[in-house]
């Protein structure tokens, strides 16, 4: 018996590989394509809005998965994004390794939230949304410790909007973690699937 429905066809609108591995590691059928969205636009205009940093995932989550089911007719589309919240501050991915150090200097000792979107749209309409929030405290690791994390870790930190990869060595920064693993990659599993099923896109 299979898991997954021959239809719909299931679409991940993202560019995300730490996403395009969870969705591997559960055995979907899927295709990712990503969606050409200005984020930073939608981020401005959000915060001038006074909108909270979970209104503003949904927004771009949504506008990745609505940019790309018009792509796609009859598919499930699902888009996802996340914000990065230190106190009411959102953080965006690091431009260079310098602003990455930076980053990570900002979290260190402290606890962040994880504010983690998904948006599903089907023949014009969205369908479903879910937030997710993990709560992540750094420990007060030393300058030392941060050069030596950067240089084995390099460029690969500019993907993530808190310099870390969870799935690699970011894990040696961290005194707690709280929230499942594949939100803090950005897209919640457990309540994905939990959706799939009830549209009988999964066998229940």
């Amino acid at each position: 018996m299979a898991l997954q429905a021959d239809t719909p066809a299931l679409v991940l609108a993202s560019a995300s590989t730490a996403r395009r591995a969870v969705l591997d590691a559960a055995g979907l059928r899927f295709t990712a394509m990503p969606a050409a969205v200005d984020e930073e636009a939608i981020k401005e205009s959000a915060r001038a809005e006074g909108l909270s940093p979970t209104d503003a995932a949904l927004l771009l989550a949504e506008a990745k998965a609505r940019r790309v089911q018009g792509r796609v007719p009859g598919a499930l589309v699902i888009g996802a994004d996340q914000i990065l919240v230190l106190g009411d501050r959102w953080f965006d991915k690091p431009a260079d390794m310098a602003a990455a150090r930076t980053h990570l200097q900002t979290l260190r000792g402290e606890t962040h939230i994880l504010v983690t979107a998904l948006v599903a749209w089907r023949d014009g309409a969205r369908i479903w949304q879910h937030v997710a929030t993990p709560r992540l405290t750094m420990r007060r690791f030393s300058d030392h410790f941060l050069d030596a994390y950067l240089a084995a870790e390099g460029e690969a930190v500019l993907s993530s909007v808190g310099a870390y990869r969870l799935e690699a060595l970011g894990p040696h920064l961290f005194d707690r973690i709280e929230g499942e693993h594949s939100a803090i990659l950005g897209l919640p599993l457990m309540a994905l699937l939990g959706f799939l099923r009830d549209h009988d896109v999964l066998t229940g």
